[in-house]
């Protein structure tokens, strides 16, 4: 058997044929949707991109212990744990966080991994003097700008990249079995630079000055510019459409669909305006963000193709889908499902899903409800436990590590001690809370786009006290109940 798991960032589902929208061209995630099961109740986890992407090692949420960082030594690696019953596994990716300080202990859990250099404001091509800068709204980093410089064509891009050894690891493996390819591009993540083609597809007529790369923050751009920039990621999006064809025609023509699982899937969405909001890491975590897609095949189940699935489901599925599907038992620390009988049948796996970013709100859904709990007034205390002391592109500070303390770990660290250091200094000046709205309830069978928080004390009493039982099945530290204002009883 084999399987792949194709995974966009900042995928966003309400921008996705499959899932209602009329405008972008998003012709082979339709035909994706008519080869798979859609899975129509997905969220988030741990957020952003890398916590969401330890999850899909571990098969748990991550986000109450620790910010940004590394697969720890105590954690059980979904990849790691198939290689070493024999199933051959390999990364491909251009997600340049995976070699960053906070990521480096990712694609080593593979077999072999390869990368692809340049997306975002990867430290890749060396150039002393400064770039020109535009004039601009948003971000411009100057790496982004040198890199830039070297993908004057479609081929050159990072995206291209990706998928030629995607393809090149197909056509050299098919015929083999007992592998996993992780195969995972980094956009239509933001910047949503692509080639004039694609653009072309979404005319504006807009003329103000460049556009691609939106602050983390409150919109305060005009109108036509927040147009513009939803044409930027439509038209990156429709460069993602258009490989993801290339992949289902190689499906096709060399009936890989008879042995090979597929999971297409992201980390997350993303703002592009919605709520008056620009981006992600800027709570709330409304669905635009945390409502994602997911697409499923399984060659044992093929009757599944082209049906809806509803049951509530989140990316710490995923490893312990993946274990199962090789024949192997997830550990007891994973607390995800197999979703084997959802995709047949809709077999409920949960009843509740817990999502959040570290230091930030914590929020749950049943998938009609979802309520978003702020923290108390000053958002304290709170700490990052860990044994792997980095940030996404840095070590702790020497001030961060004096704080340090001792704790004896948790129920899911194997009797491993942590360092707990003081997050304060982590999340300040951050967006995590600084545009939060309070505590809110949304019903969204009345209210999908969650423009009217509701008031409804039995059920926000209900979610809470899922809220905390989740917690605690998480062995969720102290603090978190304490600045967060509930009682763990």
């Amino acid at each position: 058997m084999k399987a792949i798991m194709l995974m966009f960032d900042t995928l966003c589902r309400r921008m996705l044929s499959p899932y209602g929208c009329d405008w972008t061209i998003t012709p082979n995630f339709q035909r994706l949707a008519a080869h798979t099961a859609v899975f129509e109740n997905c969220y988030v986890g741990s957020l952003p991109c890398m916590p969401a992407r330890r999850e899909l090692h571990t098969g748990r949420l991550n986000f109450l212990h620790r910010a940004w960082g590394p697969v720890e030594p105590f954690d059980d690696s979904m990849p790691q744990m198939l290689r070493e019953a024999g199933v051959y596994t390999h990364l491909i990716s251009d997600h340049q966080h995976y070699w960053e300080d906070g990521g480096a202990t990712y694609h080593n859990r593979y077999s072999s991994w390869e990368i692809v250099r340049g997306q975002e404001g990867d430290c890749w091509k060396g150039q002393v003097t400064d770039p020109v800068v535009p004039p601009h709204y948003g971000r411009m980093w100057r790496q982004d700008l040198v890199n830039r410089e070297y993908m004057d064509t479609e081929d050159k891009q990072p995206m291209a990249q990706v998928f030629r050894l995607g393809m090149e690891f197909l056509e050299k493996n098919k015929d083999a079995d007992n592998w996993f390819l992780h195969w995972e591009c980094f956009d239509p993540h933001e910047p949503f630079f692509t080639q004039e083609k694609y653009r072309q597809l979404y005319p504006d007529g807009y003329t103000g000055p460049q556009f691609d790369w939106p602050e983390y923050g409150m919109v305060k751009e005009p109108p036509e510019a927040v147009q513009h920039l939803r044409k930027q990621y439509a038209a990156l999006l429709t460069m993602c459409d258009t490989y993801l064809g290339k992949f289902l025609d190689y499906m096709d023509e060399n009936d890989l669909w008879k042995d090979t699982l597929l999971i297409v899937n992201t980390d997350h969405g993303f703002l592009l305006g919605e709520h008056d909001r620009w981006a992600k890491c800027c709570h709330p975590w409304f669905n635009e963000t945390a409502h994602i897609p997911f697409f499923m095949w399984d060659p044992r189940h093929p009757e599944a193709a082209g049906q809806r699935r509803k049951a509530l489901i989140q990316n710490i599925d995923v490893p312990e889908t993946l274990l199962a599907f090789f024949g192997q038992q997830p550990t007891k620390d994973m607390q995800g499902f197999n979703l084997e009988r959802t995709l047949c049948d809709d077999t409920p796996v949960r009843e509740y899903a817990l999502f959040g970013l570290h230091g930030g709100q914590i929020n749950i859904t049943d998938g009609r409800y979802v309520y978003m709990r702020d923290p108390l007034p000053g958002n304290s205390p709170i700490y990052n436990y860990t044994v792997m002391p980095t940030h996404m592109r840095c070590l702790f500070s020497p001030a961060e590590l004096a704080t340090a303390t001792l704790s004896p770990g948790f129920s899911f660290t194997k009797g491993v001690p942590l360092l707990r250091t003081d997050a304060g200094e982590d999340l300040s000046g951050d967006t995590t809370i600084k545009f939060s709205q309070g505590t809110v309830l949304y019903d969204l069978e009345t209210d999908p786009h969650q423009n009217r928080p509701i008031c409804a004390p039995e059920t926000e009493q209900r979610l809470v006290d899922a809220m905390i039982r989740l917690m605690q099945e998480n062995d969720a530290p102290q603090e978190q109940y304490v600045r967060m204002g509930l009682k763990n009883s």
